[in-house]
């Protein structure tokens, strides 16, 4: 068994995926009945679900990424629609800042 993708429900897959090819790398692929998938190098495809209903409570299940400089990162992410959640937190495992998609999704990156 191996992982083949995350799939992630969304209101605007072409929008979405256009973001995640930004911030990770590789080319956003628009398919059929609204889906779309973006496979970053060394990565796990991210594939995005057109959905109807609109995201309003906090994920259950988040993605962590990790980064050499986490200011360096949210400024990237930022300046292609993100919004950073709060301040870096460190404690025993590292530093880590949350992040939210264009959707709301949240995400950290992590040092």
């Amino acid at each position: 068994m191996r992982l083949e993708q995350i799939v992630i429900d969304s209101n605007d897959p072409a929008k979405l995926v256009r973001f995640w090819a930004e911030l990770l790398g590789g080319e956003p692929v628009h398919r059929e009945l609204g889906w779309a998938h973006v496979e970053p190098p060394g990565g796990v495809r991210m594939s995005f679900q057109p959905v109807p209903e609109r995201k309003d409570v906090k994920n259950r299940f988040h993605l962590d990424f990790e980064v050499d400089d986490i200011e360096a990162a949210v400024v990237k992410a930022v300046s292609l629609g993100a919004t950073r959640e709060g301040v870096v937190h460190t404690d025993e495992q590292g530093s880590f800042q949350v992040m939210r998609d264009p959707e709301g999704n949240e995400f950290c990156f992590v040092r």
